[in-house]
């Protein structure tokens, strides 16, 4: 099958359908159950993807078993290579990745772009990690050395979201492989196409086959992923409630987990933020990717009299244009979800100060910038998930409330404060209940080397996904102690 992807521009552009990659091939499934892949920006096919099952695992398990060996035994820096070439495949074809991820995920082309480079980015420091690894090792006592090796866990998998289809995988991959483990994905069914040509260029860059497999499908394939005994680690970013399914399930069988959950983030506005930085950044937190993000800002707090700030940002926000600025919502069932948090919260007594419903092009799923005011803490609206271009305006008194607001929250994955006061921002960086925080940065991502995950229902399990954590979540250490003679001098380890 042709997997170039031929758009280069928004107009509509069928590609191929999804079929699991095992082995170094394009197989079907074991049935014959499709989903269509929509892009959201028309509201049509681009293709289908196979629905996998328990069956099509095993055989991944099976390609992955055959090719570890191998694989395991090549020194890091010639894993490492394959990051290095997989770098620059990627630049040399960013321009057909971005339209691939506009299309199948709705984003703009900016962000979409933006996407890709992080991709890139994270395999850069898959490239780094041949000597980020290098064995500890120190003579411990006389005669006596102590290291340490990482080696692989041995057949691993990831289960990925629709929001970011290539950037994700990429939060995995490079740790996994370098690690010298074998790969089986589960991209999410709404977009597994960017996977595909993720698989190809990974084989271009010298992976062996076998040591990267797709699994497309849903609910029936996650679960014969989580029960497998032959994979031995498993992560997952999703939304809290599969998050925690996956996780409990996963860890019955031994393997080790590690699951990112949804977030509910908080941007603090107090009087002294600087008002053009404020309003853009805050403005671009929540509007973002069209707020299909798990770092994007969901609920302004705003301490005191900080109306200045939100006229500011209701001013850009509706300069805003769909299409243009601010992309597609992922399906029409995620459209009515987030219009129904809107209709509530109205109900409720809030304010619409920048109303996003019925917003649309001729085609395709849309829901404009919306700002609610006078949110209450107890409204859905202020703390459920909405997953969509919509920010809560929720009002205190001081500081003490704000920081009281944000860690009654059941989510702790960002939180960020808006001030030109050194004291406020560390009494806020110091006490708020979230992984990631940013100060006058509405979306604190950190980047590599710095790992990603947040706090309390917002992930499961130990570490970071990203970065060094990333790694030894990838692998397992060996501490090996050597003595090649008989000393004089001895102690407890003679």
């Amino acid at each position: 099958m042709s997997t170039i992807f031929s758009g280069s521009s928004y107009d509509f552009t069928a590609y191929t359908d999804a079929k699991n990659w095992i082995g170094g091939e394009w197989v079907d499934a074991q049935n014959s159950d499709t989903l269509d892949v929509i892009n959201p920006r028309y509201g049509r096919s681009m293709g289908a993807a196979v629905m996998s099952g328990a069956e099509d695992v095993a055989m991944a398990v099976a390609a992955a078993k055959k090719a570890l060996p191998e694989w395991r035994e090549r020194p890091i820096r010639e894993r490492g290579q394959v990051l290095y070439n997989l770098r620059q495949l990627m630049h040399t074809h960013i321009e057909e990745l971005t339209w691939l991820v506009s299309h199948e995920n709705g984003k703009t082309y900016g962000e979409a772009k933006a996407e890709v480079l992080k991709a890139i980015e994270c395999a850069e420091y898959g490239c780094s990690l041949p000597n980020i690894a290098a064995a500890p090792q120190l003579e411990v006592s006389r005669g006596v050395e102590c290291r340490i090796v990482y080696e692989p866990v041995g057949i691993v998998a990831g289960v990925t979201p629709f929001n970011f289809p290539l950037m994700v995988p990429l939060w995995m991959l490079p740790q996994a492989l370098v690690g010298g483990n074998a790969f089986i994905l589960k991209p999410s069914e709404q977009v597994p196409l960017s996977c595909i040509r993720l698989a190809e260029l990974l084989q271009e860059a010298g992976l062996p086959d076998g040591i990267f497999n797709i699994i497309n499908g849903g609910q029936e394939s996650v679960e014969a992923l989580c029960d497998s005994e032959d994979i031995d680690a498993l992560a997952f970013v999703g939304s809290t409630r599969v998050a925690k399914i996956v996780y409990g399930r996963a860890a019955q069988t031994g393997k080790r987990v590690l699951c990112l959950g949804g977030a509910k983030n908080h941007l603090i506005v107090v009087p002294d933020a600087d008002l053009e930085l404020t309003a853009q950044n805050v403005t671009a937190s929540y509007t973002g990717c069209a707020g299909q993000r798990c770092m994007a800002a969901s609920v302004l707090v705003a301490v005191g009299d900080v109306d200045h700030i939100i006229d500011a940002v209701v001013e850009q926000s509706e300069q805003i244009k769909l299409g243009e600025d601010l992309g597609a919502i992922v399906n029409e069932a995620s459209v009515e979800r987030i219009t129904r948090y809107i209709n509530e919260a109205e109900s409720q007594g809030a304010k619409i100060l920048v109303d996003g419903r019925g917003g649309s092009l001729e085609e395709g799923y849309w829901v404009g910038p919306t700002l609610i005011d006078g949110v209450s803490p107890d409204m859905p609206a202020a703390k459920e998930e909405i997953f969509g271009p919509v920010l809560s305006i929720v009002r205190v008194n001081n500081l003490e409330e704000a920081i009281e607001l944000e860690n009654s929250s059941e989510y702790g994955n960002a939180s960020a404060v808006y001030t030109t006061s050194g004291d406020v921002a560390r009494e806020v960086m110091e006490r708020v209940s979230a992984g990631m925080c940013g100060v006058n940065i509405g979306v604190p991502v950190p980047r590599e080397p710095f790992g990603f995950g947040g706090w309390n229902d917002s992930k499961f399990g130990h570490g970071n996904i990203t970065g060094w954590d990333g790694y030894r979540f990838w692998t397992r250490p060996r501490k090996i102690s050597s003595k090649w003679a008989v000393q004089k001098d001895t102690n407890w380890m003679s």
